[in-house]
């Protein structure tokens, strides 16, 4: 089934590509890559966050293209940095703030955490200590 998404995209990045491409007021290269790049970024980060879940992947790669294609015929260059902010974001709240969860009982969650997700623990001291200089 990934590879069936992964034609899907390759399909929307030409067609992302095709529209850029053909707009009457030509955007500058940067900004067409900027937003290929983070089109892909916001697919790959979907596949990452929502793995084995056919339904949110799903539903993460309509709304991706769901999003790029309402807004291609945004000619503001300052409206579309704006857009490519908001997907930038997106894809950063998505990559450090989704965790999955399962069912296992009726009242019981499993959560799986992906590894780039934990962090050591650092303990809080009321009282920092001082260090010692040498």
């Amino acid at each position: 089934m990934e590879s069936e998404w992964g034609s899907a995209e390759s399909t929307s990045s030409i067609c992302l590509h095709m529209w850029f491409n053909s707009l009457s007021t030509p955007i500058p290269s940067l900004v067409e890559e900027k937003a290929l790049r983070l089109f892909k970024l916001l697919h790959r980060t979907r596949q990452e966050v929502f793995k084995n879940d056919t339904r949110a992947l799903e539903a993460a790669r309509q709304k991706i293209n769901e999003e790029f294609r309402n807004n291609q015929s945004e000619t503001s260059e300052e409206k579309i940095n704006e857009l490519l902010k908001i997907a930038s974001d997106v894809e950063v709240i998505l990559r450090t703030s989704v965790i999955q969860a399962v069912h296992t009982d009726s009242n019981k969650i499993l959560l799986l955490p992906r590894k780039d997700l934990l962090q050591d623990n650092i303990p809080y001291f009321d009282k920092p200590t001082k260090k010692h200089e040498s």
